[in-house]
């Protein structure tokens, strides 16, 4: 086993893993959009992605995405991507990516990791949860979508 920092050499790995995740969130396939989206978030440094290795193709992936909190005046991380192919569930490689990504942005400065999912997605809430991630009762998440002006 092992877990490694993205290069956009990786991109090829990843991209396959990252089109079955838009799929699974109800997107229409289309892998060489994927490709090209995990090659530009790897070359222009906008995200940092994880790679779950074990002897062969990967099996598992994280990204996650700087931010800054302005009332903490503090950096963080928004992990917005967690996906495992359908034969490697079960057998702790979500945990280990979810552990590899907080020790990293622990070492970036990072004061949390914040992230999201679907209310019915209940099998990634229990991984998440047993880790030590807190629903948030405090705030609501809006969004406004620019392409509907």
């Amino acid at each position: 086993m092992n877990i490694r920092k993205a290069t956009v050499d990786d991109a090829v790995l990843i991209a396959p893993l990252f089109d079955a995740y838009r799929v699974f969130y109800e997107e229409s396939s289309d892998l060489d959009a994927a490709m090209d989206f995990i090659k530009t978030n790897l070359s222009h440094d906008r995200s940092s992605i994880f790679i779950y290795e074990d002897e062969g193709p990967i099996t598992g992936f994280t990204q996650v995405y700087p931010a800054l909190c302005s009332v903490a005046m503090k950096p963080f991380y928004v992990l917005y991507d967690l996906y495992v192919v359908p034969q490697a569930r079960g057998k702790g490689v979500g945990t280990a990516l979810l552990e590899f990504a907080h020790q990293w942005s622990r070492e970036q400065g990072a004061s949390r990791v914040d992230l999201e999912t679907a209310h019915n997605n209940v099998v990634a809430q229990s991984v998440y949860e047993a880790l030590g991630y807190e629903l948030d009762t405090e705030f609501r998440k809006y969004s406004f979508d620019l392409a509907s002006e």
